[in-house]
């Protein structure tokens, strides 16, 4: 069914190729290319998921995005933002539980910019040298960016989010560009930060010729990490009554993104989880090798709501490691509790 896929490198797959392989109505192709995907991460990686400790460090947000929760024009949003003390104690717990990897993941709060947000990496550097610091902090100034990898941060995820012009124009405000996000992406991977990019599948306008030119640009861009989920609405944005993004139709470009891009951090999200119960054990099934349980404060896990009704208990949480550990051991996998770099 997908035979010409195997026998072809990764770079000779064209973009109409893409568009049938997401386009296909049958399962056995959604089948086909998980079971394809799951052997070239069991190539690279056996069956080790790597945890990440996440840290939600503020809701408040500058861009107004028109798919997230947390956008500047949401009025009825509890607003937070946690202190360095707040941040370095959830670090302390979750070096407690074993992690070896904190997120630490906000709107872009220029309260957590510049010195304030270098002085945070320094000191959890020198607190825990043996760590690897991944940030998701939206766009800045290449010169920050530094900063920032200087300060000891290894890895910066920011998702472009469409590839396509007109499709980023539909979901964003004016004043942001894909340009610009472009750029920022260019910067990280030239500094020497591990760089993730990644998509929503099924957010609002996108059709499958977007969605391959988001492949062949994830593909060609080769990052260390892809962040990859579909597309959940949130009641106080203007994409509220948009449907949820397609199960099938995402894990179809999971597995794409594994089988374009071998080596490569995948989590399996949070919105996996979120949509469906089986979501993140299908995603690990379909090549992901990264779960980031949740270490935010617990009485501010809902207040980080990107979108309704976000999966943060459980197997979901840094708390729930040991529900975790058995669901992957049911499908025969394991937790590697090393730092989880991208080989190069």
């Amino acid at each position: 069914m997908i035979s010409w896929l195997i026998n072809k490198k990764p770079d000779e797959v064209n973009s109409q190729e893409i568009v049938s392989l997401l386009r296909d109505p049958s399962t056995d192709t959604t089948k086909a290319l998980s079971e394809y995907a799951r052997a070239i991460a069991e190539r690279s990686f056996g069956r080790k998921i790597f945890l990440r400790g996440l840290i939600e460090i503020s809701n408040y947000c500058a861009n107004d995005c028109y798919y997230c929760g947390i956008r500047r024009s949401n009025t009825q949003l509890i607003r937070y933002r946690l202190s360095s003390e707040e941040i370095l104690l959830q670090c302390d717990e979750g070096h407690s539980i074993g992690f070896h990897t904190f997120v630490l993941q906000g709107g872009e709060d220029h309260y957590w910019r510049g010195e304030r947000l270098v002085k945070l990496i320094q000191t959890i550097r020198r607190r825990y040298p043996e760590v690897a610091i991944t940030l998701s902090l939206g766009e800045m100034e290449p010169h920050e960016y530094q900063d920032l990898y200087n300060a000891g941060a290894n890895r910066y995820l920011l998702r472009h989010e469409t590839h396509n012009v007109t499709h980023y124009s539909l979901l964003h405000p004016p004043g942001m560009s894909l340009s610009h996000r472009l750029a920022s992406l260019a910067a990280l991977q030239r500094i020497g930060f591990q760089t993730g990019t990644g998509i929503m599948v099924g957010s609002p306008k996108q059709t499958i010729e977007h969605m391959a030119e988001d492949l062949i640009f994830i593909r060609d861009f080769n990052p260390a990490m892809i962040g990859v989920g579909p597309f959940l609405p949130h009641s106080a944005t203007p994409f509220a009554q948009k449907a949820k993004g397609s199960l099938e139709l995402t894990l179809r470009f999971l597995a794409l993104c594994r089988i374009f891009c071998p080596t490569a951090m995948i989590p399996a999200t949070t919105a996996m989880a979120t949509l469906h119960p089986e979501g993140r054990i299908r995603a690990i099934l379909s090549g992901c090798n990264v779960v980031m349980p949740n270490l935010s404060p617990m009485s501010h896990r809902k207040d980080y709501s990107l979108y309704d009704h976000k999966a943060s208990l459980g197997a979901e949480s840094a708390e729930g490691v040991t529900l975790l550990k058995k669901e992957l051991e049911k499908i025969g996998y394991s937790i590697d509790w090393g730092r989880g770099d991208a080989p190069l």
